[in-house]
């Protein structure tokens, strides 16, 4: 059963490919998804990495939390489950106060 952990504080010039070969010392790496800002591309600086067991993701966890990886420190750990999200649109908003809240009769 695969295990998915959580890895942030990764260097902004990261790839997928040096953090699949960073993980790959601990054992056989499903996928490895560095997450980019949409607007710029450019790298938020953590990222997901998906072991094919769980002792090789706790191996992975064990040696490489807290350590330095290209001049910043790792937190490795496991991934929990993406909180839902309601989908209500757009943010603020005055309900429907189309005039900026002035009575214009």
């Amino acid at each position: 059963m695969a295990s998915k952990l959580y890895v942030g504080g990764l260097p902004y010039s990261v790839t997928e490919g040096s953090l699949r070969e960073l993980f790959s010392a601990h054992g056989t790496v499903e996928s490895a998804n560095v997450i980019s800002d949409k607007f710029t591309g450019q790298s938020r600086g953590f990222g997901f990495v998906e072991m094919s067991s769980n002792s090789e993701a706790q191996s992975a966890i064990q040696t490489l939390n807290g350590t330095q990886f290209e001049g910043r420190s790792l937190t490795v750990n496991e991934a929990k489950p993406m909180a839902k999200r309601d989908n209500f649109g757009g943010g603020g908003g005055r309900g429907g106060d189309r005039d900026g809240g002035r009575n214009r009769y």
